[in-house]
């Protein structure tokens, strides 16, 4: 009998850890899953055409496409360039826009006597 119980006891103990997994792994509808791979597909494919076309069919925007999907463990931008799709990479590095780096420190002091 106290077999059973630590049996029991073990068993319960372990059904929380259990649900708390689950929908970690399930967290992708296949829905959501085929539209990326569609992206990833059309931003190796170098055709521009393809990559508006999948991205509008699926009401993506490029720039969410290109600075949140991950394709194959890299970035879409990278993943593209490694396959030679330089057109593609070229539209997503575009769609990101450009990057004004202000130096705060080498701005002119003002100097103010009170």
């Amino acid at each position: 009998m106290t077999t059973f119980k630590k049996t029991l006891l073990a068993l319960a103990a372990s059904l929380p850890v259990l649900a708390m997994s689950l929908p970690s792994q399930a967290a992708m509808s296949p829905y959501m899953e085929k539209a990326l791979i569609d992206v990833c597909k059309a931003a190796k494919s170098n055709s521009l055409i393809k990559l508006n076309g999948t991205t509008k069919s699926y009401r993506l925007k490029t720039k969410t496409v290109a600075l949140k999907l991950m394709c194959n463990g890299e970035d879409v931008i990278s993943f593209a360039q490694s396959y030679g799709a330089d057109k593609t990479a070229a539209k997503l590095q575009r769609s990101i826009g450009k990057v004004n780096i202000t130096d705060v420190a080498a701005l002119t002091k003002v100097k103010v006597t009170f």
